[in-house]
């Protein structure tokens, strides 16, 4: 499990509590991978001080250049047979995970949490942020990936071959990306489900429950602008032969 964490001092301590105590009751073996992503609080004193008493916690520091760039680290380091990364606030319970597995064992390599068809459960979600999900997914089939209804969901799972092929393929947040100033929300998903489609594997997308952050770092209009203009750049990526399956 990989989870990118910038600033999360007040919010970690519950998410790795639950994360643990879930995971010590499951019968496969669990590594849990913090990527801190050059946060200035005391996240990363945190995550030692709880590792002390869990050795499933394995830290990892990046400097600060955005939540891509640490799913990416975090995602290459691991050695699971299956990978999952997921948010520091836990908004997709890691008990869901139980709704992803059982899919790999029916030959698909990605396996995503949505927050969209029958089943899925949106908590205290601002309709604002729906409608803002609801149209940037539109843009996203029309130009990249398709027929996927929820490309943001932060609760993904990859078998571990898969993981690490699409991974190492990206362009947008990869080595050599530049240090950022203050939190960033980016559209890395569509980069890696848009590799993952072009490669030829199989997608399932599968409805869980989500919970609207009362800490969300998303800023509205910045964010939003962010992500179509990694949509786009995806798209030109693509036309510049970046991504050719060789």
């Amino acid at each position: 499990m990989v989870i990118p964490a910038y600033n999360e001092e007040r919010r970690l301590p519950q998410t790795l509590q639950s994360v643990a105590e879930f995971l010590t009751r499951q019968s496969y073996l669990s590594e849990v991978i913090i990527v801190d992503d050059g946060s200035v609080d005391h996240t990363t004193q945190v995550v030692e001080s709880f590792r002390a008493q869990h050795p499933m916690i394995t830290l990892i520091r990046n400097d600060h250049r955005g939540k891509g760039y640490a799913v990416r680290t975090g995602m290459l380091a691991a050695s699971g047979h299956i990978v999952l990364f997921s948010d520091a606030d836990l908004s997709t319970p890691i008990e869901e995970v139980a709704k992803l597995l059982p899919w790999f064992e029916r030959g698909y390599g990605i396996v995503i949490g949505s927050r969209e068809g029958s089943g899925a459960r949106r908590i205290k979600e601002p309709f604002y942020r729906h409608l803002m999900g609801r149209v940037f997914n539109l843009v996203v089939r029309l130009l990249t990936v398709h027929g996927i209804e929820d490309t943001q969901c932060g609760f993904k799972a990859f078998r571990d071959d898969v993981a690490h092929e699409v991974f190492a393929r990206t362009h947008l947040y990869r080595d050599g990306s530049q240090r950022v100033a203050g939190a960033m929300v980016t559209a890395y998903d569509v980069e890696v489900l848009f590799l993952g489609q072009r490669l030829g594997y199989k997608i399932k997308e599968v409805p869980v429950e989500w919970r609207y952050g009362t800490e969300s770092k998303v800023n509205p209009l910045r964010d939003s602008w962010r992500n179509f203009r990694d949509v786009v750049m995806v798209r030109w990526n693509d036309w510049r032969g970046r991504y050719a399956v060789k």
